[in-house]
């Protein structure tokens, strides 16, 4: 369920540039779009797990405060993150 070293390694060096650069806006917000996909895979199956919900909906409101800081200081990064990840229309 939980993401391994790897994996977050693979999307800080995919989204920040490197896999040290564990402070970039663009890896935070793509590793915290990996946790919702995982999560939300989990509540498809168990739909009454109501603590892993709210634990959901936090993330969603992390990811959304992440991407209105990125917006309001690189408008151009914010579009092409957005475009990666599929996470609006």
């Amino acid at each position: 369920m939980s993401l391994t070293k790897e994996k977050k390694a693979g999307i800080f060096t995919q989204f920040g540039g490197a896999a040290t650069n564990t402070g970039s806006i663009e890896g935070q917000i793509a590793l915290i779009t990996e946790r919702m996909t995982q999560i939300s895979g989990h509540l498809q199956q168990n739909k009454k797990d109501f603590s892993t919900h709210r634990g959901l909906m936090h993330l969603v409101g992390q990811r959304r405060r992440l991407l209105n800081y990125l917006q309001k200081h690189n408008i151009q990064g914010y579009r092409e993150l957005i475009e990666k990840l599929g996470i609006r229309k």
